[in-house]
C-alpha cells in the first residue's frame, strides 16, 4: 500500500507533541499509513532576556527527527503556494500552527489540510477553545480531528474525542489531557483519512460557540464577582495571561487557590483571613482562599514563602483594586 505523504504545520508545545506522535507511529509501525515528508513552524522568535532567535517547539522536534522545516512569514503568496505543491503532499495537518492558510493552499494537497482543534465542535471555535470551556464550567470538552475549509473551525468533522473536565481542573492539566487525547485521535485519523472523510459529519452553525482569548483586561479580577467565577478564570488562565488583582497600583498575579462558600461580611476585594500558609479574600459572593502568587517583577512563589520574608504583605484588612488608576 503506498503511504500518505504527510507536511506538518504547527508551532507550540502543544503541537509538537503531535508532530512527536506521528513521529514515534512512523518509526514503529511499519504498517503504518503514512510518512512525513517535512514540517512548516512560524519563524523563529526573539526570547529571553537577550531576546536571541529561538526556535518553536515543533521546529526542535522536526530537526531533531531529520525532517527538512519551511518557516515562511506568511502563506498568501504564489511563492508559498509553489512551495507546498513541489512536496507532492497528500495531506496537510496543521495544529496550532498561527499562520492562516488561504483557499490556495488549502486546495493544493490531494486530500486537503487536516485539523486538530481542542473542542468538540461547533462549540468552542476559536483561539482559546480550552481557557473557554473552563470559564463556561462545562464538564466535558474533548478534541476535533476536521477538515479544513476558509472558515473559522467551520470544516467537516472526522473524528472526535471526548474528554472529562474535572472539578478543580486547570488550563495546564486540562492541556495535557487534550494533548494525549489528540496524538491518538491525530495517528488513528491518519491511519484511515480516506474513509473518515467519506463519511465526514457536517458542523451545525447553530450550535457553535466562540472562543476569544482573555485578554488582559479580562483577566483582571473583579472582587464584586463570586468566588467561584473567580476561581474559575484563575485556573482558565493560569499559563498564558494569568488572572491577576492591583494592590497599591502594581500587579499581583493569582495562581492557586480554593473557594468557600461561606461569606465574610468584608467588602469585595478585602484580605479576611491570614496565615502563613494563605490568604482569603471577599468576593462579592464567598470567599476566596490564595495560596500561590506572583508580585510584580518575582518569580511565582508559595505565600508561605512570602509570609516568612514579608508576613506584612497580605496582612488582615489589606484591600485589593478591580480597576486600573
Amino acid at each position: 500500500m503506498k503511504k500518505l505523504r504527510v507536511v506538518f504545520a504547527g508551532t507550540p508545545d502543544f503541537a509538537a507533541a503531535h508532530l512527536a506522535a506521528l513521529i514515534d507511529e512512523q518509526a514503529r509501525a511499519e504498517d503504518s499509513a503514512f510518512e512525513l515528508i517535512a514540517v512548516y513552524s512560524q519563524p523563529d522568535r526573539p526570547a529571553g532576556r537577550g531576546k536571541k532567535l529561538s526556535p518553536s517547539p515543533v521546529k526542535r522536534v522536526a530537526e531533531s527527527a531529520g525532517l527538512p522545516v519551511f518557516q515562511p512569514i506568511s502563506l498568501r503568496n504564489e511563492e508559498a503556494r509553489e512551495q507546498l505543491a513541489a512536496l507532492n503532499c497528500d495531506v496537510l495537518v496543521v495544529v496550532a500552527y498561527g499562520l492562516i492558510l488561504p483557499q490556495e493552499i488549502l486546495d493544493t494537497p490531494r486530500l486537503g489540510c487536516v485539523n486538530v482543534h481542542a473542542s468538540l465542535l461547533p462549540r468552542w471555535r476559536g483561539a482559546a477553545p480550552i481557557e473557554r470551556a473552563l470559564l463556561a464550567g462545562d464538564d466535558k470538552t474533548g478534541v476535533t480531528i476536521m477538515q479544513m475549509d476558509v472558515g473559522l473551525d467551520t470544516g467537516a468533522m472526522l473524528l472526535k474525542a471526548p474528554v472529562v473536565i474535572d472539578a478543580r481542573e486547570t488550563r495546564l492539566s486540562l492541556e495535557e489531557k487534550l494533548t494525549t487525547a489528540g496524538t491518538v485521535a491525530l495517528v488513528s485519523a491518519l491511519n484511515q483519512l480516506e474513509a473518515l472523510q467519506a463519511s465526514a459529519e457536517t458542523q451545525g452553525d447553530a450550535l457553535s460557540t466562540y472562543a476569544s482569548k482573555i485578554e488582559k483586561t479580562e483577566a483582571l479580577i473583579d472582587w464584586s464577582l463570586s468566588a467561584s467565577s473567580i476561581d474559575l478564570l484563575m485556573r482558565a488562565s493560569i499559563g498564558r495571561n494569568p488572572a491577576y488583582t492591583l494592590l497599591n497600583g502594581e500587579r499581583v498575579r493569582l495562581l492557586e487557590g480554593d473557594v468557600a462558600t461561606s461569606n465574610s461580611g468584608d467588602a469585595p476585594g478585602t484580605i479576611c483571613a491570614s496565615d502563613k500558609n494563605s490568604f482569603s479574600v471577599a468576593c462579592g459572593e464567598g470567599v476566596l482562599t490564595i495560596s500561590r502568587v506572583q508580585l510584580p517583577g518575582k518569580a511565582a512563589m508559595a505565600v508561605r514563602d512570602i509570609f516568612n520574608a514579608k508576613p506584612e504583605t497580605f496582612a488582615l484588612g489589606t484591600q485589593f483594586d478591580s480597576e486600573s488608576t
